[in-house]
């Protein structure tokens, strides 16, 4: 499928609630006005419609939410979408607080990918950020390592935030440890994140060469659905993303779009 100003749209990101276990403090720190049960689009709705995206040339989707794996069913959901004619891909973007009793389960069922927020590796900046009470760093740490293990493509995606510009190459150098990928996102000035200082994608490359002198871009390979750019190190095992909204434009490459819970498109 084309749009109108001839960007190939192979790609469907796809939230199936909008309710989320966190409370960043650059998302929904106070929560949002929750839809009602009856107006979330059902799993046999949801699958009508990825089928008609499929006669459209969509082949790829990514389960999204708030937090996807709060709604009861999720794995099964993404088997059935993962058993659909003409679906190349499913993956899952999540905060990893519920994917330790779900994890093996998404294996069986094939998952082709699982990215996983994680902003800061010191146990009380993330609940600051996030308002989670647990030990929601050594969860997620060891939760990453069994992914990574499993073979499962693995993400971190980290967003760029006043709290953790000390901890970049910190971060980054879980891709020196494991067989996975990390990414740094620019905070988009938007919703909660409005006001909030920029730490931009400049100082972070600054911050990571001067661990990796010989990191460079990776090219000529597609890495992933997004608008990341790649960066290798011989001393990774993984590579570095860097998905910079604000410092570098990339609308014209878009190649998504988006279905929310309750059934309205965005392209």
């Amino acid at each position: 499928m084309r749009d109108q100003w001839g960007r190939r749209i192979d790609y469907l990101r796809l939230s199936i609630t909008d309710r989320c276990n966190l409370r960043c403090q650059y998302c929904m720190p106070h929560g949002v006005p929750l839809c009602r049960h009856s107006d979330t689009l059902r799993y046999e709705e949801l699958l009508r419609l990825c089928q008609a995206a499929v006669r459209l040339g969509i082949v790829r989707f990514k389960l999204t939410g708030g937090e996807p794996l709060v709604r009861r069913n999720c794995v099964d959901f993404a088997a059935r979408l993962k058993a659909l004619p003409g679906v190349e891909q499913v993956t899952l973007t999540t905060n990893g607080i519920l994917l330790p009793t779900y994890l093996e389960a998404l294996y069986r069922a094939g998952i082709d990918g699982i990215n996983i927020s994680l902003d800061t590796l010191d146990p009380r900046t993330y609940r600051r950020i996030t308002g989670y009470a647990g030990q929601g760093v050594a969860l997620l740490e060891r939760v990453i390592s069994r992914s990574a293990a499993l073979g499962i493509p693995t993400k971190i995606n980290t967003v760029l935030l006043e709290e953790n510009r000390e901890e970049i190459p910190r971060l980054a150098a879980l891709a020196q440890t494991l067989p996975l990928d990390v990414r740094f996102i620019e905070l988009m000035p938007i919703g909660a994140g409005a006001g909030r200082p920029q730490v931009l994608m400049g100082e972070a490359l600054s911050r990571l060469q001067a661990v990796w002198p010989d990191l460079r871009p990776l090219s000529g390979v597609r890495r992933g659905n997004g608008p990341a750019r790649y960066y290798t190190s011989a001393a990774l095992r993984g590579k570095i993303g860097l998905i910079d909204a604000l410092s570098h434009t990339f609308c014209q490459d878009c190649n998504r779009i988006r279905l929310t819970s309750t059934g309205v498109l965005k392209p």
